[in-house]
């Protein structure tokens, strides 16, 4: 995979990304990134987020959407959504899917290593493909 160099004005944030790293939440994060950056006070940023209780920390906000949002997967709706969506609204969907499998990939590789997200997700695609 080739790395591309790209303008800071030409990136774009995605909807409600600014709201979330503004957010009381991320400050210890951002923290963290800025110490890093400045190369000081890095083992004072991660006490931090050391310090912080699991419910208020970024994985488990990941964690919590991805089970709101997957509670009731259901197969059929999906289904029935594709086959009665406009080319125009189902192209919108898989625009704001797109990168949500790469993402979940560098999330569970951060998390547990690239062995474990590789069995993760091929598990997750074994079942998919034998789900009716």
């Amino acid at each position: 995979m080739k790395t591309k160099v790209v303008p800071l004005k030409h990136l774009r944030a995605e909807e409600g990304s600014e709201d979330m790293v503004k957010s009381e939440a991320m400050k210890p994060y951002l923290n963290l990134v800025m110490s890093t950056v400045r190369q000081r006070n890095v083992d004072e940023a991660m006490q931090q987020i050391r310090a912080l209780p699991l419910e208020d920390r970024y994985v488990w906000r990941v964690a919590s959407a991805m089970k709101w949002a997957f509670a009731d997967c259901d197969g059929e709706s999906a289904e029935a959504d594709r086959d009665t969506m406009s080319p125009v609204e189902l192209a919108k969907v898989r625009e704001l899917l797109s990168l949500r499998p790469a993402q979940f990939c560098i999330i569970l590789k951060a998390l547990f290593g690239e062995r474990e997200m590789l069995r993760m997700m091929m598990s997750g695609i074994e079942m998919a493909r034998q789900a009716p």
